[in-house]
Parts: structure tokens; sequence; C-alpha cells
């Protein structure tokens, strides 16, 4: 991927302090359409302190960029760890007496083989911008406490430019730290003729909004007037504000270019300053995007399917263990049932005893005028009492019946795996 250029426009103005801590990249000027690296950093730390922490970041990450672009062409992630921690180097040998209390932000463009990479620490901003259409294709997250608050839904979006902690950022470059921060990263590669890159301090944002911006960028006009109408709004800022103006002339594509690492689209996606249409109101922006995020829904059903082999096993484990326990009550019961059989057959009378039994009838007939029955046919009528006895004894089978053992164990995992299912 290759690019033109118009002339880019830089602004470093000094508003109403009295020196100048902002440091750019290329120097006011000195940019040419050959530049593809621009580099915005504002300072902080008192007089001559904030001015030397944005100069060394600016020198420290630029040469050897140049470099690196003269090289291969191209900018890698790990290339880019490699100037940030040059620039942290710099820092170090900068801060001579190791007061530590001087410090930076940082915004990095460069335009290169593999299309844009952009990265920030603090609140300095990048944006880029579609006047055709009216778009914010990006633009970074502050690190600062007011955004990090409107992100979390404890201030509106308009009030994080009345807010007295608007000016704590939570991220910056200084000297001597035990751990370095991490500057936030984003590849851009959908990028048209007359696109706009605009890399900015805080200070050239006090009074204008994201749409005012869009507004000069779309007048009918040449870039050095947009930058002039930039300067014109901004001539009343307390802060130093200074800004590159980046203007895309054309882009020829390469093969393969389809292929190139871009993360322009999620970035924006996550960003709540380009997704709020009501600015006046304190709303959580987190909510939205966990329900309309595509990938959730799309992965909705493979979560099911693994659920339901998750209790399919079980299921079938537990109808085969209800089989088996179902097998032993019947064969024990069958064997229970054999041997009463067989207690029965051995207690009932054969047919000699039954006619042995009918004469006895006969005989206690007669008795029963004659006198009391002899000893010898009481233990056969005792015999029989317990015999009669016998059927109203409970079956050993029903004390667990088969059908409702089965039926309800399968009925139960039927329904939990039904249910998980679902």
């Amino acid at each position: 991927m290759k690019f033109q250029l118009y002339q880019p426009q830089a602004i470093h103005e000094l508003g109403k302090r009295t020196n100048q801590e902002d440091s750019i990249y290329p120097l006011k000027g000195a940019a040419t359409l050959g530049s593809r690296l621009f580099i915005v950093c504002d300072g902080m730390g008192g007089h001559e302190k904030g001015e030397v922490a944005s100069a060394a970041v600016c020198q420290g990450m630029s040469k050897p960029a140049e470099e690196m672009l003269a090289s291969s062409g191209i900018i890698s992630d790990d290339d880019f760890q490699r100037l940030l921690n040059g620039a942290f180097s710099a820092l170090d040998e900068a801060d001579v007496n190791h007061e530590g209390t001087m410090g930076t932000t940082m915004t990095f463009m460069c335009l290169h083989n593999n299309g844009c990479l952009v990265a920030h620490i603090g609140d300095s901003r990048i944006y880029h911008l579609r006047p055709a259409t009216g778009q914010v294709l990006y633009r970074s997250r502050d690190h600062s406490l007011v955004q990090q608050l409107y992100e979390l839904g404890e201030i509106s979006y308009n009030e994080m430019a009345t807010s007295p902690r608007k000016n704590i950022i939570l991220k910056a470059m200084q000297p001597h730290q035990e751990e370095a921060v991490n500057a936030t990263l984003a590849h851009i590669t959908d990028i048209k003729e007359d696109d706009y890159f605009y890399l900015c301090s805080d200070g050239m944002l006090e009074q204008m909004e994201d749409d005012e911006l869009m507004d000069i960028l779309r007048a009918n006009c040449s870039d050095t007037e947009k930058a002039q109408e930039l300067i014109r709004r901004t001539a009343e800022n307390a802060d130093n504000h200074s800004a590159y103006l980046v203007h895309i002339k054309g882009v020829e594509r390469e093969e393969g270019d389809q292929l190139l690492m871009s993360d322009e689209e999620e970035a924006r996606a996550k960003n709540k300053a380009l997704n709020d249409h009501q600015k006046d109101t304190v709303w959580d922006f987190t909510l939205p995007l966990v329900e309309e995020a595509p990938a959730t829904i799309a992965s909705q059903p493979l979560p099911k399917k693994n659920k339901l082999k998750k209790f399919i096993l079980p299921a079938v484990l537990l109808v085969l263990i209800a089989g088996i326990i179902v097998a032993l009550l019947l064969l024990c019961g069958g064997k229970k049932s054999t041997d009463n059989d067989t207690d029965l057959e051995d207690d009932q009378p054969t047919t000699g005893t039954l006619l042995e039994e009918m004469s006895d009838r006969e005989n206690k007939a007669d008795e029963d005028e004659d006198g009391p029955t002899p000893a010898s046919a009481k233990p056969y009528l005792e015999k029989k009492a317990t015999d009669k006895a016998l059927p109203v004894e409970p079956d050993p089978m029903p004390q667990s019946t088969p059908a409702v053992v089965v039926g309800s164990s399968m009925d139960k995992a039927d329904e939990h795996s039904s249910s998980k299912g679902e």
C-alpha cells in the first residue's frame, strides 16, 4: 500500500502560556509531500521541564522510525515497541537530576506499506476522518480520569469538558519508571482519497467538538485555509495547542493488501464517544456492546450442542444402571417365588391326603356326636390355618415394581437432558 499526500499542515501555538511545552515532528515547516511519520507530544512538569520531556520523546522516536521506514518500508508492532523503549531511555537521559517530575503525552502516526499505524499515551488525540461521508472513522480514547468516569457511566459526555478533574491523566511517559506504561495501538487499512488524519494535543480541543472539526474539514477551501481556521478557532485557548493535519491525496493498492491487519472498526465499536447520541445523559455503554456483538449471536448454537452431549452420556448410564437393577430384582424375585411355590407344593395335601381329610371330616361329624377330636388330628388343622394365611402375605415382587423404577429414571434423565439442551 502506497500513499500520496497533500502538503501536511502543522499547528504549534503558545496559547496563554509563557513557554511552549508541546513538541511536534516534523518541526513546523519541515514536513514535505514525502513525509510519512508524524508525532505530537504535550509536555508537563513546569517551566523547562515539560518541553524537555516532549522534545526527548519526539527525537527519541522519530530518528530510528525514519531509519526503519527507509530500510524496510514497514513499522511492525515489535518495531514500535523498540521505538517506545528508546523514547523512555531518552527520557531517562534527559532527566539528569533524576527528579522524575517531568512527563509527556504521545501521539504517533506512520503511513507505511502495511497501512497506517497509530499509537497514543495520555490525552493527546488521533482522528481518522472522512469528510466525504461525514464519518469519524477512528478517534483514540483518552487515558484520562474523566474519560474513564464517562465510560463507566458516572458522568455524561458533555460533563467531561466542565469537570474539575478534566486535567488528570492516567497514563504518561515519565523517566525512571520501574514499569513503563504501554501505548494503545490501532492498525488502519480502510484509507481512501480525501481522508484526513488529525493528531492534536488536548489544547486544540478546549473549545471544539468533533462536529465542528468535521465542518472545517468539509469546507470548500485549501488545507492551508483549513489549518488557519483551526488556529483562529483555538486562539483564545489557555493551553499550548499543537496539531498535524494530514490529507490523503491518493492510495495505491497492492496485491495482498486485503490480508493486512486492521482493527479500526473494532476500535470504533468500543469507543463510547463515537456511539453517543445522548451526550447530556449518563448511560451505560457496556451492556449494548455485549448484546449487539455478532460474535456472541453466532456462537450460541454451539454451546447448546455441547450441553446436550454433556448430559446424554449420564442419561444413558443411568438407564443402563436401572436396567441392571431391574434384572437383579427380577432374578431375586423369581427365586423367592420359586421357593415359595416349592413350600406351597410341599405343604399342599396330595389326592390321598384329601381323601383322608374327607374321611376325617366325616369322622369328625361322627365324633361331634360321640366326643372330642383325637390329638392326632390337631397338627393338620393348625397347618391348614397357616396355609390360609399365606396368600395374604405381601408378594416379594411388588415391593419394587420394575416398571416404576425404569420409567422414573428415564423420565428424569430425559427431563434433565431436555432442560439443559434448551
